[in-house]
């Protein structure tokens, strides 16, 4: 499996997309108690950091806001999965309890202020890519029900989005997740994402989110980061 973002590149030269793999791993239904107080206290950390700035201000909000608005979205309507994040932890809202590891990673979105997203990667089929939209491309909205837009079905042209060789994944490059991959508790491979655009420390956000993998869910972890320099790279898996 290889992770290919060569299609962006020329665009946005600063892209690096961290790659973690994970295996072997016990997803826990319910967020553990240590997790709990984790993520009470990333929150507080994340509130004296950014308190009373303007979400836009935020240097690794600000710069996703840009690239979204270079594909035509000029409005706060799709905010980019940190954003969201942050936004919810400023306003002193509970963190959406998912399971052991979305919750995990969630937590470590929110104070290194990237965007996170994984898929169970035995319902992922072939490589990975992060491209522009083709009129092919199909998308299962994970919000479901009366909350999902009838526009939002499918990819706009020249779209951002982030594949596997049959499906969309997530839709506006780190907007919102597909349903046919989402991480449950059964799930025992998973691969992950974290999208830089040059703004914070990527190394130090993969280093946190595979020691908090192996921390809540146990298995092992292994990690490959493509850039503009490397743009198609072979997807490292833990042995």
């Amino acid at each position: 499996m290889r992770i290919d973002l060569s299609e962006l590149t020329e665009a946005f030269p600063d892209f690096r997309a961290g790659v973690v793999v994970a295996t072997d791993l016990a997803v826990p239904a319910e967020r553990p108690a240590d997790l709990d107080r984790l993520i009470a206290e990333r929150a507080a950390a994340v509130r004296a950091a950014w308190g009373g700035r303007e979400l836009g201000d935020i240097p690794g909000i600000k710069v996703w806001r840009l690239a979204y608005k270079s594909f035509g979205i000029k409005s706060t309507r799709y905010r980019c999965s940190v954003e969201r994040l942050v936004k919810n932890v400023l306003a002193e809202r509970e963190a959406p309890r998912i399971n052991g590891f979305v919750d995990a990673y969630n937590a470590v979105s929110s104070s290194h202020v990237f965007p996170i997203g994984a898929d169970d990667l035995d319902r992922v089929v072939g490589d990975l890519f992060f491209r522009r939209s083709r009129p092919s491309d199909t998308f299962v909205d994970m919000a479901g029900g009366e909350d999902v837009d009838p526009s939002d079905a499918a990819p706009k042209p020249d779209e951002v989005v982030y594949t596997d060789a049959e499906k969309v994944l997530c839709r506006r490059w780190n907007w919102r997740q597909d349903a046919r991959s989402l991480v449950q508790p059964t799930s025992r491979r998973v691969v992950l994402t974290i999208q830089s655009l040059g703004v914070g420390d990527l190394d130090a956000a993969l280093a946190d989110v595979c020691a908090l993998t192996e921390r809540f869910c146990g298995g092992r972890t292994a990690v490959t980061v493509a850039d503009a320099a490397t743009p198609i790279r072979e997807v490292a898996i833990p042995t």
